[in-house]
């Protein structure tokens, strides 16, 4: 108690300014209309800038969750998306064999929300921390994309986190193709700008143009077919009168990674299983 009243009376002098100040404050408004109407208005304004700053600041620490759900509704739209195409490729099948099932509503995909807590750039090998692991269903040799595009392929996994190979890694190849074609290529990084990649193996017959689509082929356990890569920039000088090499702009901004899906395929082991199978029992009948 004697502490407070030490407090009071060192401060006495501020307290007593205060007192006149609200005193006189009140004097002034209590007879003025003109004051009260302007006093009112500044103090609606100031209310009104304290809800708005109040307002950005909870609604930044609301972003992570939003991001979060739009990730998923994301993710629900691309399987949809996958599971059409595999539908109408069914129905084009059937047009020529009426034998052949029509297709399942369940797709061998799903995806696995995480979030990046580690990535680098700006080394010849680049790798990225997932905030998931084997608790979480992830697993080595899943693919991982974000709302644009490809990120990388899962190659170490812990308990709760993992390591990704970034797309950004010269250890990397992805095969991809050009929309509307069959025949593909190997994305390939070559230690330059993180924003571009080099498409190289490509026939010759193909016909592309600046800005066309480069997709994922689909000629792996790891990716589905048509998930967007980059844009064609330009062709490159290439020794091999046989093939392609093209500049790529890639969608995904490497510098800026979130929040990634990571994609489990079901069929995966019953592949690489009948591949596996076909080439030890190869020349055997």
């Amino acid at each position: 108690m004697r502490t407070l009243a030490d407090f009071f009376l060192r401060h006495s002098a501020w307290f007593m300014f205060l007192l006149l100040a609200g005193v006189s404050l009140f004097m002034l408004l209590r007879g003025n209309p003109y004051q009260q109407a302007v006093f009112m208005t500044s103090a609606g304004r100031l209310t009104s800038g304290v809800y708005s700053t109040a307002n950005s600041v909870t609604g930044y620490f609301y972003l992570r969750s939003i991001n979060d759900d739009l990730q998923q509704r994301l993710a629900d739209l691309e399987l949809e998306n996958i599971s059409l195409r595999r539908r109408l490729q069914r129905l084009d099948e059937q047009v020529f064999a009426d034998s052949v099932a029509p297709d399942s509503a369940l797709m061998p995909f799903e995806f696995i929300i995480a979030r990046v807590i580690n990535n680098s750039v700006t080394r010849p090998n680049n790798f990225i921390t997932l905030d998931r692991g084997y608790l979480d269903g992830i697993e080595p040799e899943m693919g991982v994309v974000d709302q644009n595009g490809i990120v990388g392929i899962v190659n170490v996994v812990g308990p709760h986190t993992s390591r990704i190979i970034s797309m950004l890694n010269s250890d990397l190849r992805l095969s991809c193709k050009v929309k509307g074609s069959d025949a593909f290529g190997s994305l390939v990084w070559d230690g330059r700008s993180p924003r571009q990649a080099t498409l190289e193996e490509l026939p010759r017959h193909v016909e592309f143009s600046p800005g066309d689509t480069i997709i994922t082929s689909g000629y792996s356990v790891v990716f589905p077919e048509g998930i967007p890569v980059g844009t064609i920039v330009e062709q490159l000088r290439d020794a091999d009168d046989n093939f392609y090499s093209l500049r790529i702009d890639l969608l995904t901004d490497f510098a800026q990674l979130s929040t990634v899906r990571v994609i489990r395929n079901f069929m995966k082991d019953e592949i690489q299983t009948t591949e596996t199978d076909a080439v030890n029992t190869s020349g055997k009948f």
